[in-house]
């Protein structure tokens, strides 16, 4: 179906707590979200949301537009299905740059699922500590972690994400927990040297920073997270790595307030230039990374 229709968009905004949320995962920015739905309820002279909370509640309009677009979505979305199998498959080059170990774990594996499904496509992963200049470098798609931020490219939502600080048992029984986040200065920290901030200092929103002391530092998540698991010391690591280990009682939280959004995005150039195998290949990682998001994230 056309991601721009007003049906479309409806039912994402619906499904959403918040604008904010529906607007990352549409690409678009939160303002032009809110201007959306308005000329929505002007064209239709019905309120369908209301707005005196932080979360989204639909008025009992807003709840028969739902169920009403809902159903012509999924008719439509059979029609389209019937006929997409008649016609060609994608195909051509799809060059794509993630970090080293989600690339391994999650893109490689799309990405060969993809291509099993779709021979035509030639794909090319490329794997860096820091992300590459999409544009520059000729990546038709990138995977990057973060805040949403102004850029020229669309950024959608792959999957919720946070940093959080993680230890072993065997550590905080050795060298005790840290109670306030200033007492990381006093611990061995292990050190992921990623793109091109300050390695050494740790940030916590606008106001919260702490200075750590590191023995041990590499450019690659997967090394990092054996010392952490070797009992070395403490790390700053994201919950889609880490949540297996800490269900698993290899490695705990610690002072978990001070947890670091850092969601996974999908970034690529402007909306108007991406082709049919860019989305649909996105499609395919993102239902991959679903089918596994109680083994990504914390309890």
């Amino acid at each position: 179906m056309a991601a721009d229709s007003d049906m479309y968009f409806f039912a994402v905004v619906a499904q959403r707590s918040s604008l904010a949320e529906a607007a990352l995962e549409l690409g678009i920015t939160a303002s032009a979200a809110s201007r959306r739905l308005a000329r929505i309820e002007d064209r239709l002279g019905a309120r369908l949301v209301n707005r005196t909370t932080r979360r989204l509640a639909l008025t009992s309009e807003g709840e028969a537009y739902l169920k009403a677009s809902l159903d012509i979505m999924d008719r439509i979305t059979a029609a389209e299905e019937e006929i997409s199998a008649t016609r060609s498959a994608p195909r051509g080059p799809l060059r794509v740059n993630a970090t080293f170990q989600f690339g391994r774990e999650h893109v490689a594996p799309a990405l060969s699922a993809f291509t099993e499904q779709y021979p035509d496509v030639q794909a090319q992963l490329v794997l860096t500590d820091a992300p590459l200049n999409i544009v520059e470098e000729g990546f038709d798609l990138q995977i990057r972690f973060g805040e949403p931020t102004a850029t020229r490219h669309v950024m959608g939502l792959l999957l919720r994400n946070r940093r959080v600080l993680i230890a072993s048992p065997q550590y905080l029984q050795r060298s005790g927990r840290p109670r306030r986040l200033s007492d990381l200065a006093q611990h061995p920290c292990i050190v992921l040297r990623q793109e091109h901030a300050a390695y050494d200092v740790w940030r916590f929103g606008e106001t919260d920073s702490v200075r750590v002391t590191s023995g041990l530092s590499s450019n690659d998540g997967e090394i990092a997270v054996s010392w952490v698991l070797e009992g070395r010391g403490i790390m700053l690591r994201s919950e889609w790595d880490i949540a297996r280990h800490v269900r698993a009682g290899r490695l705990e939280v610690v002072l978990p307030r001070y947890a670091m959004r850092a969601d996974i995005m999908a970034v690529y150039p402007e909306r108007l230039n991406l082709s049919a195998k860019v989305r649909m290949f996105i499609d395919v990682l993102r239902n991959r990374i679903k089918e596994r998001t109680r083994d990504l994230q914390l309890p």
